[in-house]
C-alpha cells in the first residue's frame, strides 16, 4: 500500500475553508506554525482567502475522487470543516482510508461519530487516525467526561451540560440544526443509544458564575463520552429559555411538519439571510461554560465546571492544537476521541480555559 509523506510537516488540507469556522481556523493557523492548503468548491472565495492569507488553495468537489485523492496525497492530515457532516463525512473518510491520510473534523453529530467508529479497523490497517469532533464539539465535554471518570472510576451515570454566554450560531451550525428539525433527541442507557423527545428533561443548573436553565439535547458526547469513559448512562444538556422548553412539550404534535422539506428549506433561507456568524468583537466578549457530573451505584457524586473561550474561537484553537500534535507524530491509529487520545487535560492547553475542581458529596 502506498504511503505518502508531506514535504513540510506544517501543512494540512483544510476542506471547507471558506465557511465561517474554516476562515477562523485558516486565520489562526500561523500562530500555531501551521500552513493550511485551503480547499472547497467556491473558487472565488478560496482565491480571495488565499490571497489575503498568502496561502495556496485547491478547488475540489467531494464527488471528484481523483482530485480529492490527489490533494490528500500531498498532506498527512485533513481537517474536514464542510458540513452538514452527515452528508459529507463519508466521502472524505473513504478518501482518507485510501490515501492513508489522518482524518479530523469539527462535527458534533452522533450519527457521524458512530459512522466514523465503524471505520476503526480500516483506519488501523491504513495506519491513520480518524478523529471527528476536534472543536467545541466535543473537546471540552469529552475532557470533562474523562476528568470525572478518573475521579470516580466506578461511575455509572454521566451528565454533561454547556452554555454559550454572549455568542450566537454560525450559518453552518444553524443549517445543520435546520437539517435535523423534528428529529428529536437521544440519550445513552445501559450502553445503548436510545431515542428520546428533544428536551425531555430540563432543570436549573449552577455553572458557577450564574444559574442557567438547561434542557436535554442529542449532543455528540452521547457517542464519544461512552467511547472515552465506558460509562453506560449518559445525558447531555444545553442552555435554553424556560419558555422555549415549555413549548417543546407539545413538539410531538408538529414534528411531522418540521421534518418536511418545505419547513426545513424555509428555515435554511432565513438562516442564510443573517450574518455568517458572531463578529470578532462578540466572540472576544463571549464565553463557553461546561458542567459535568458523575454518580456511581453507591450514590457518590463528582462534579466539575469549565470556563472556556467562545465556541468558535475554541474550535479554531483546539483543531489546530490537535493537528500540530498529529503532524509531530503524536497520534493513535484507528477511531479516536479527543480526550481518549490526548487525555483529560487537553482542554487546559487552550488559552483561557479554566477548570474548577470537583466537589465531593
Amino acid at each position: 500500500m502506498f504511503v505518502h509523506f508531506s514535504m513540510q510537516n506544517n501543512r494540512f488540507l483544510l476542506y471547507g475553508a471558506n465557511g465561517y469556522t474554516g476562515q477562523l481556523i485558516a486565520s489562526l493557523a500561523a500562530e500555531y506554525g501551521l500552513k493550511p492548503i485551503l480547499a472547497g468548491r467556491n473558487e472565488a472565495a478560496l482565491q480571495a482567502m488565499a490571497s489575503s492569507l498568502n496561502l495556496s488553495y485547491k478547488v475540489i468537489d467531494l464527488s471528484d475522487t481523483d482530485a480529492l485523492h490527489a490533494a490528500l496525497n500531498e498532506v498527512d492530515v485533513v481537517l474536514h470543516a464542510a458540513g452538514p457532516f452527515e452528508h459529507t463525512c463519508k466521502k472524505m473518510i473513504q478518501a482518507c482510508l485510501k490515501t492513508q491520510t489522518h482524518y479530523l473534523d469539527i462535527n458534533g453529530q452522533i450519527s457521524v461519530f458512530e459512522l466514523a467508529k465503524h471505520c476503526d479497523y480500516k483506519a488501523k490497517e491504513a495506519g491513520i487516525m480518524v478523529m471527528p469532533g476536534v472543536g467545541f464539539d466535543v473537546v471540552p465535554t469529552d475532557c470533562t467526561a474523562l476528568y470525572l471518570k478518573n475521579k470516580l472510576p466506578d461511575a455509572t451515570h454521566l451528565k454533561l451540560a454547556f452554555a454559550i454566554i454572549g455568542g450566537k450560531l454560525s450559518h453552518g451550525t444553524a443549517l445543520t440544526m435546520a437539517e435535523n428539525l423534528g428529529e428529536g433527541g437521544a440519550v445513552r442507557e445501559n450502553g445503548k443509544i436510545i431515542k428520546k423527545p428533544l428536551g425531555h428533561k430540563g432543570f436549573w443548573l449552577d455553572f458557577g458564575i450564574r444559574k442557567i436553565f438547561v434542557m436535554s439535547i442529542p449532543w455528540g458526547d452521547i457517542s464519544t463520552a461512552y467511547t472515552t469513559t465506558g460509562i453506560p448512562n449518559i445525558e447531555t444538556y444545553t442552555a435554553i429559555s424556560p419558555k422555549t422548553f415549555s413549548l417543546l412539550k407539545w413538539q410531538f404534535l408538529y414534528n411531522w411538519l418540521l421534518r418536511t422539506s418545505f419547513v426545513r428549506n424555509l428555515a435554511k433561507k432565513k438562516i442564510k439571510q443573517k450574518p455568517a456568524g458572531p463578529s470578532a468583537e462578540m466572540r472576544e466578549k463571549a464565553m463557553a461554560l461546561v458542567w459535568g457530573e458523575v454518580t456511581n451505584d453507591a450514590g457518590e457524586k463528582r462534579t466539575v465546571r469549565l470556563q472556556c473561550p467562545e465556541g468558535y474561537t475554541l474550535t479554531a484553537a483546539s483543531s489546530l492544537l490537535i493537528i500540530k500534535k498529529v503532524l509531530s507524530g503524536n497520534f493513535k491509529t484507528g477511531y479516536q476521541t479527543p480526550a481518549g487520545a490526548y487525555g483529560a487535560d487537553l482542554i487546559m492547553e487552550i488559552p483561557g480555559a479554566k477548570r474548577e475542581e470537583d466537589k465531593i458529596f
